[in-house]
């Protein structure tokens, strides 16, 4: 039977948390009566992520390369290689429980190239919230994501997208930026290429050991957003 649904997790330095994560996945799968895939992108990780994923998870399949590129590399990686009609990109924290899958049928049944999990939206679930700073941080990044590239979403920046394998292959072949700002790159992609993206509310339950750092990554981001903004100026998403 053809995979329905490939679960792609990107993951640097997770040895200490991805095992947890993968016996959650995989047993949330064993009860679903569809064929399914989990892909885990070792993005150059040294702390013996990949040695883990082989040794204790010999059906999960493995991407593994060095040095780090990123998480937005990782996730383009993986979501290429994948087989599944749907493609599910899912942080290695697991912060957004899995059985959260069970929301994506409606709004993929109903047409949605493109769905995307919320901590924003009314319905949400946000079990367990990052410090005031990283939440007022958020909020300042999604609202220059609205001004500069037009972005109607509450929440461009939760880890759990599910793409069409069709929307897969229009959408990250295009995609130009390697780390956190990717999200909202691959969403402005997707408007230009005309797809439905649908928004929807997600429990979340936030990791305290978060990738993202407050000053370096936030000014990144900032220019990476510039950098979406020029290259929708020079058609490099058409």
């Amino acid at each position: 039977m053809p995979v329905r649904l490939s679960l792609i997790i990107p993951a640097y330095n997770e040895a200490s948390r991805i095992g947890n994560t993968l016996r959650d996945c995989l047993d949330y799968f064993a009860r679903q009566d569809y064929d399914f895939e989990i892909i885990v992108v070792d993005d150059g990780s040294h702390d013996g992520t990949s040695e883990l994923v082989r040794r204790e998870f010999p059906n999960v399949r493995l991407i593994s390369y060095a040095p780090n590129r990123g998480k937005g590399y990782a996730v383009k990686q993986g979501m290429l290689e994948a087989q599944g009609q749907y493609r599910l990109f899912y942080d290695a924290d697991g912060s957004t429980p899995i059985s959260e899958v069970d929301k994506l049928w409606v709004p993929l049944s109903a047409g949605a190239d493109v769905v995307i999990g919320s901590r924003s939206s009314p319905g949400s679930q946000v079990e367990l919230h990052q410090n005031p700073l990283r939440e007022f941080m958020g909020r300042t990044f999604n609202l220059l994501t609205r001004i500069l590239l037009g972005e109607r979403f509450i929440d461009t920046q939760c880890g759990f997208k599910v793409f069409t394998a069709e929307s897969t292959a229009q959408i990250f072949p295009r995609q130009t930026l390697d780390r956190f700002c990717f999200d909202a790159e691959l969403l402005y992609i997707a408007r230009t290429q005309g797809l439905k993206i649908t928004e929807i509310p997600v429990r979340w339950i936030n990791s305290p050991n978060s990738r993202v750092t407050l000053v370096a990554d936030s000014a990144r981001m900032l220019k990476d957003l510039f950098k979406i903004r020029l290259n929708a100026i020079r058609n490099k998403y058409k």
